[in-house]
């Protein structure tokens, strides 16, 4: 399949198509397009940024179009993504009839209503807004005979599976499902298992290393230097910026020294309102500042394509998550660096991360521990002049003798103070008893 024109879909779609320039198919979308036209279960997997909405929306909006009656369902782990999925369909859908609904949280709940008293066809959102709907009954899926589920390893880890097989069990069984993820763990091929009718398997490029396009670079920084390091970086680096740290209030506060320097910059993670995280993606997408600082909530479903640089200021917890940051960059075939901040307590995160993207790397022996055990410019053996003593082990065996000085000291001290201490405990125990039955006598009395 060489351009969109060999397939046979409606004259809608094809204007659509035109009006968006969308020409020459990507290598997901080459593979994955003609086998869902043929009504095909997928299971399929491909690089970040690499088309896989236009993949399952091309067919999807297809069948919509041939189709008066049938709904569409497609799910995705987080509000942007949901966002930038809907916008991409209802450029393909044109001037194509078909009304729409966006179901994700911290939207409006009275604007969704509102929504669905329309009976869209298609349905897009995020699986716990789904299934707050679906609870409510004001969305039903007796209808709903295409399902897609995009990036589904990612919505296993945030811990939707319930949701996720409370739709597979409410639509019906004559269904089209389109499965695509990042990475296939165990958990996806059980899922594909449970619910996939013989899926076609899709597989384009290498799921755990970046694209090619991506210029990587390492920066070894010591903890204290790190900022003055990406104020440096900053200056000489032309085109916009997307930044990524650990945690919400990290966003912040880099966000307020950037703009004390004289640098336009805004933050976006999980703890904003979706109206803002909208606002603040769109002011981005048009350039209106040129940093973007963001926690892991930004590194799916960002598709930006003015982004020229992605710096990991603090390392991903989870290795995977490093795919999917620097794929922020280097979008639809464009190019782009990332920069990746390596601090002395990163050499672990950093070793895992280059055990991903090449299974053949091996650490340096003994690099982690000797970066570890250094506090205040000397080890943990020569503090307090012990050489080569392991004083975890000595502290062990003191602990272990202990239990053998109590029972030689059973004559003495602490019998006698046991003793002594049984004679208190019983008086108490009389007293006390003496109290709850007093207490118990009044309370009967206030009930009368």
């Amino acid at each position: 399949m060489e351009n969109f024109l060999s397939l046979k879909l409606e004259e809608t779609l094809f204007e659509s198509l035109a009006k968006i320039n969308f020409k020459a198919p990507t290598p997901i979308q080459a593979k994955a397009i003609p086998i869902a036209l043929e009504g095909k279960d997928i299971l399929g997997t491909a690089q970040t940024g690499t088309g896989k909405t236009g993949a399952f929306g091309i067919p999807l909006v297809n069948y919509l179009l041939k189709t008066k009656k049938d709904t569409a369902l497609v799910m995705t782990p987080t509000r942007e993504l949901a966002t930038q999925v809907m916008q991409t369909m209802n450029n393909l859908i044109g001037r194509g009839n078909i009304r729409t609904a966006l179901l994700i949280g911290g939207d409006s709940m009275q604007k969704q209503l509102k929504q669905m008293r329309r009976n869209p066809r298609l349905i897009v959102g995020t699986p716990g807004r789904i299934n707050d709907h679906l609870k409510r009954k004001t969305l039903r899926l007796n209808n709903t005979s295409f399902l897609v589920l995009d990036e589904s390893d990612r919505m296993l880890d945030m811990g939707f599976t319930p949701q996720i097989n409370q739709v597979l069990e409410t639509v019906p069984k004559k269904h089209q499902t389109l499965l695509f993820s990042a990475t296939l763990p165990g958990n996806i091929l059980r899922l594909a298992e449970k619910y996939l009718n013989q899926p076609v398997r899709i597989s384009v490029g290498s799921t755990s290393t970046p694209i090619e396009k991506i210029k990587q670079e390492v920066l070894r920084v010591n903890d204290g230097d790190k900022y003055n390091q990406l104020i440096k970086q900053i200056y000489i680096r032309q085109g916009s910026i997307l930044i990524f740290v650990k945690t919400r209030r990290n966003a912040e506060k880099m966000v307020k020294r950037l703009k004390y320097d004289d640098h336009d910059a805004d933050a976006i993670h999980g703890n904003l309102r979706q109206n803002k995280r909208d606002r603040v993606i769109k002011a981005f997408r048009n350039n209106h500042f040129r940093i973007l600082v963001g926690t892991d909530v930004a590194s799916r479903g960002l598709d930006i394509p003015a982004i020229k640089h992605v710096i990991n200021f603090d390392l991903p917890q989870v290795p995977e998550d490093f795919i999917h940051r620097i794929g922020r960059t280097a979008r639809a075939g464009a190019e782009g660096s990332a920069l990746s901040f390596i601090g002395n307590e990163d050499r672990a995160k950093w070793n895992a991360i280059k055990r991903l993207i090449d299974p053949n790397f091996r650490a340096e022996p003994g690099s982690n521990i000797r970066r570890r055990e250094k506090r205040g410019g000397r080890s943990f053996e020569r503090r307090g002049g012990r050489r080569g003593r392991n004083r975890f082990a000595d502290k062990k065996r003191d602990n272990q003798d202990r239990p053998h000085e109590n029972r030689n000291e059973r004559n003495g001290r602490s019998f006698t103070f046991s003793k002594k201490f049984n004679g208190k405990k019983k008086g108490f125990k009389k007293r006390f008893f003496n109290k709850k039955k007093r207490f118990s006598g009044k309370r009967k009395n206030f009930k009368d």
